[in-house]
């Protein structure tokens, strides 16, 4: 992907930043800065996304892993603004097997989520959910919530997001593939609809998904 910089190579897939990435960077930072007038909140702010967007990577890396045990190869992933994309080197042909690759990205922000919970009941540091926010609560307690967050919305069923995916395979399980595309593409345009709708209620980053949902 142009504008893009290699970070690393894991399990023999190049992982890539996309420029704009840094973006959400700059703009965290400016949250943090506005807020506190702090370099060590500021630090934390960005430290919070840099681990927000790991769990990204091992969410990439889920559906990775799993098209790997169908012979597909990955050939890279690249952090973006929104998120990160897989770039498998096809689509499985089995639709099952498409559900699965699809569902195990989610999967692991959902383990994240549960091994956080574990241990922060366990030292006995948890706090009120009700107070976590974008700039206030623990930190591990805010990337706990942020992973349920980020499975819960990877899951809608807007194409090309994971749900969207997920709700093709199970279309594909009872129509031909190139009809359960198109059903699940209109699926997700009435998705992006309702995102720009919303976001044009006062959520400019809503809009910019809505956008990304409808041309993909």
């Amino acid at each position: 992907m142009p504008w893009s910089w290699k970070l690393a190579r894991i399990a023999g897939i190049d992982v890539y930043v996309h420029a704009t990435f840094f973006m959400v960077i700059a703009w965290i930072a400016l949250i943090y800065w506005n807020q506190s007038h702090s370099v060590a909140a500021v630090a934390e702010g960005v430290g919070f996304i840099l681990a927000l967007f790991g769990c990204v990577v091992l969410h990439e890396f889920g559906h990775a892993l799993t098209a790997a045990r169908y012979g597909i190869r990955t050939r890279d992933i690249t952090l973006l603004p929104i998120g990160g994309v897989a770039r498998l080197e096809r689509i499985p042909d089995v639709p099952l097997q498409e559900l699965w690759v699809a569902l195990a990205g989610p999967a692991v922000n959902f383990v994240i989520a549960i091994l956080l919970f574990a241990w922060l009941q366990a030292s006995g540091v948890w706090q009120s959910v009700d107070r976590i926010g974008v700039t206030t609560g623990a930190f591990l307690e805010r990337v706990m919530v942020a992973n349920v967050l980020l499975a819960g919305f990877n899951l809608l069923p807007a194409f090309p997001m994971d749900g969207g995916r997920a709700l093709r395979a199970f279309l594909a399980t009872r129509m031909e593939y190139t009809r359960a595309t198109q059903w699940a593409a209109l699926v997700g345009q009435g998705m992006a609809i309702l995102f720009g709708f919303i976001g044009l209620q006062g959520n400019p980053m809503l809009i910019f998904i809505a956008l990304f949902v409808w041309i993909g």
